[in-house]
Order: structure tokens, then sequence, then C-alpha cells
């Protein structure tokens, strides 16, 4: 084994004996944190010495963290201004106002009423005790032990900060200690034992070396292949992207084209082209994003209209539609698109009948006025898909989807029955997790329905269509809890996100 002289410096400062942090030994002897670790694992290979690893919780106290150390939390400051009475609150002048307002409401130490701010008497009561925030605060700042869920308090408050680190500690064993003490007092290449001491040491064999021999002079230290280093992080695209480039490849291998449109549609594109009653519960306020000005159905547009408000009113193909006055204005409604089918829409209304057979996919960013928790955002990715053919068939429709989720590591999938209003036959897809043993459902697929086709295309053929979401994919994939997650400006998440590799 070659030793180093940085080695040699470390060996020395642990021969007394005694177990010592890595971070304390880098400080002591001027090191990289990672040198010492990978000089410990030479140690510990060779039985020179022991390490100890112990993962725990790191805390930091943030900027406001500190500034409530100084100063105390914003609600308590809060409370001690309305010591002298009620008072309006445009007098109240205190930095943070809205944070001290939503904590001083939600602890219950103010009342609001008609615009004036007053201390009730547990607010009174309160600046006689040391707030909890503040207690766990001085403990982080002593480096006492505290624990998560106290951690989490601070973290919620943006008070304080930590992460999981590995502790690692070093002690020199009784071969290592021994060997310290017969180790010559040299810095040229000696032999003692089986170990070769080296004061300086060649890393990095170079074409100089090569060409002028010189490499039969040096000392090429060896590489320890297990020891830790410092961690590389090279440019790449966001993993969401990443995500979304491997699905749009798996269609373009299939031999699918891409279908694009605008974020913003009208609500005859994204609701009546799809036969959706315009007393639609989707299509009410607290579901669909609303633009202010109401779009205009373009010249293309109008030759449609007349044939999907027949769709509507009374039917096609021995329909009977949904029988009720279907209303223009309604129609020109501007939205955020709701979901991907729309592109659908439009594509089959632009398709010519010596275009048929075809075959047309989307991968986009779709709207929903969802309530926001960790399953649900204001907006989601979904992948669409089209087959337009007059042989096609709904065994069909299944093939294409279980080849499409068998490419991305799904290997079973399984249809049941459902409802959609634009498609008949419809079908839930559901496909099996084999790490965690269950069914996962993705979305939805079905054989577009006549007063969706016969409409936009002339006459009514099979349209295949399905439109599953991505994010609960790729969720599952970077096995990621929360949907907020997908999309943090958290750079050291974006750093360790390991590469989408399916397939």
């Amino acid at each position: 084994m070659n030793l180093q002289k940085h080695e040699i410096r470390l060996l020395k400062k642990l021969a007394d004996g005694k177990k010592r942090a890595v971070e304390a030994l880098a400080k002591e002897l001027e090191m990289d944190q990672a040198a010492v670790v990978r000089a410990s694992l030479t140690f510990k290979k060779e039985m020179l010495a022991t390490t100890e690893e112990t993962q725990g919780l790191v805390a930091s106290i943030t900027k406001e963290g500190n500034k409530a150390i100084k100063n105390g939390l914003p609600e308590t400051r809060l409370v001690e201004e309305l010591l002298v009475g009620k008072k309006s609150i445009k007098d109240v002048k205190i930095k943070d106002m809205g944070v001290a307002l939503g904590w001083a409401k939600k602890k219950g130490y103010v009342s609001l009423k008609n615009g004036f701010l007053e201390a009730t008497e547990k607010g009174n009561t309160s600046l006689g005790k040391k707030e909890k925030e503040l207690i766990i605060l001085e403990d982080v700042k002593n480096n006492k032990t505290v624990d998560k869920k106290d951690l989490d308090i601070l973290k919620s408050r943006k008070l304080a900060e930590y992460s999981f680190r590995i502790a690692r500690k070093i002690k020199a064993t009784k071969k290592g200690i021994n060997f310290f003490k017969r180790m010559p007092k040299t810095r040229t290449l000696t032999r003692t034992s089986d170990f070769f001491i080296v004061g300086e040491g060649v890393s990095k064999l170079t074409p100089e070396m090569i060409k002028s021999g010189k490499w039969r002079d040096v000392n090429l230290r060896k590489y320890n292949v297990d020891a830790p280093v410092a961690p590389l992080y090279p440019g790449k695209r966001h993993f969401v992207s990443q995500a979304v480039e491997y699905v749009r490849k798996i269609w373009l291998e299939m031999g699918f084209k891409e279908m694009t449109g605008s974020l913003i549609q009208t609500s005859f594109w994204n609701f009546d082209a799809l036969f959706v009653p315009q007393d639609h519960p989707a299509r009410e306020m607290q579901d669909t994003f609303f633009l202010d000005t109401d779009g205009e159905l373009l010249k293309n547009d109008r030759k449609f209209v007349k044939a999907v408000k027949k769709a509507h009113e009374e039917g096609v193909c021995d329909s009977t539609g949904w029988q009720y006055k279907w209303s223009e204005k309604m129609a020109k409604k501007t939205i955020l698109r709701t979901h991907t089918t729309v592109l659908s829409a439009q594509t089959l209304a632009a398709l010519k009948k010596d275009e048929f057979p075809a075959k047309y996919f989307a991968i986009g960013r779709c709207f929903r006025n969802e309530t926001l928790d960790w399953k649900h955002l204001f907006e989601f990715n979904q992948v669409e898909g089209i087959v337009v053919d007059k042989n096609a068939n709904f065994r069909h429709l299944l093939g294409y989807l279980k080849e499409f989720f068998g490419k991305l590591g799904f290997e079973r999938a399984r249809f049941r029955p459902a409802y959609f209003p634009y498609t008949e036959l419809s079908v839930e897809i559901d496909v099996y997790h084999p790490q965690r043993k269950e069914w996962i459902e993705l979305g939805g697929a079905g054989i577009f329905r006549p007063e969706v086709v016969e409409p936009l295309l002339g006459e009514d053929i099979p349209v295949l269509a399905w439109g599953p979401g991505l994010d609960r994919i790729i969720m599952d994939y970077y096995k990621i809890k929360d949907i907020r997650d997908l999309y943090r400006n958290d750079v050291k998440q974006l750093r360790e996100m390991k590469q989408w590799m399916i397939g």
C-alpha cells in the first residue's frame, strides 16, 4: 500500500488512539473532508483504523430565524404593539405585518373586527412566556439535539433549515498505532514491512511522462475505487423535460406524428367539438380557468359550427343529441385548455380523406382549477393520441396502449369499463407496479363517438383516442410523494435527481 504525505499526517494525528470526527480532523489538518474520508477508507481496508458512521439531522438557522432570536417572533411584536389598546390595522407599523397577523390570528393572540386589531387575553398572557419556536431556535443555536418534529415547526415558518447527513468518526487500531511508531522519519520511498511510505506521489500519468520514460522513475499512486469522491453535477435537462422527451420518442418510433396547439382555446374546440354538453359540470367556473375576453370563431372554424350545433341539439348517425338549445355565445368563451384532446379535435377537423389512415400524438400542459395539495396542481402534463382508420377497432386501441406502457416499463396493463362524454366504448387504464405489487390508475381511453367524428370529418369512421396523465408516472419513477415537488426551484433536487433511463 502507498501512503501519501497527507495520509501520514492523518495517521500521526490518530496515533493517540482517540476517536475523532472527520470534520474536526479536516479543520485541524487543513485538509479537504473528502481527502480525509478517502484516507480513512484506505486505513480501514488495511486495518490501520476503524470508521464509524451515523446518520443524523443537521440544522441551521435562517436569516428570519436570527431576526426572531434578536427581536422576537412577528406575532409577539404585534401583540406588544397592541398593549396600548385597539388599533386600526392601517396604523400598525411593524415589519412582516402579513406574517405577524397570520400567526397571531392562528394562535388566537389577536382579534380583527371592522378593520381594527385588538390583543386577546391569550395574546396578553403569551407575553410573559417564551414562545416554543424561540426555545427550539436556542437549542439549535447551542447545538443541542432537536427532534425532527420540532425542526419541522421551524422549517414551516422558514426560521431554520435541516438536512440528513452522515457523520463519520475515525479511530486508529492497535495495528495502525504500532505501524506509525515503526514508520521511518523520511520523505523518500521507504519499505516498512508490507507498506511503501511515500512523501510525494504522482496521481496522474501525463503524455510527457510516457514520451520521456519518466513514468519508470515516479511513484504512481494506486487508486481505491471504493473511496468516495466529491460529486459532479453535469448540465442536464429538467427531469420532467427528460420524461416528456422520452415519451415523445416512443410515439415517434411507433410511427405517430406530433400535434401542437395553443394553451388558450375557445370553449368550442375544448368542449363543444368533443360533444361535451354546455351544462356539463366540467365547464363551470370552479373547474375551468376562463379568460376575461371571449374569443372569435374564425372563418375556418365557422364551417364546423353548424355541424357541431346539430350534433348537440339533434344528434347524428341515429343519435338524439343532448336535446337542448346550443349557444354560440357560450362556445366563444376563452379558456386555458383543460385537456390536450382539444388538439385531437382540431387535427380531425384539418384532416383530408386521402390522409387516412393517420396516427397523431401530443404531450402538453393542461389546466384545471383544482384545490392545491400533495396530489393536485393547477396544471398537469397529458399524453394524447388518436388513430384514424376505417379498419381500426377496440382491440387495436388496447394494443397501442399496452405497447406504450410496456415501453415505459409497465409490462402488465388492464382496462376497466368507464364513461367519458366523447368516447364510447370507454376504458380506464391501470398498470401493475412490479415493486409495489399493486395496480395504478393512469387515465382514460376509448373510441370517439359519432357525434365527435361526423361533424369534424364529414363521416363516421373509427377514431381511437387516449389521454392518460404523465405526472403520476414521473412521480412514481422519481419516488416523489408530493406532486408540487415536480416543479420546485430546488437546485439540490435538480442536481441530485437521477437521469430518466427507462428502456
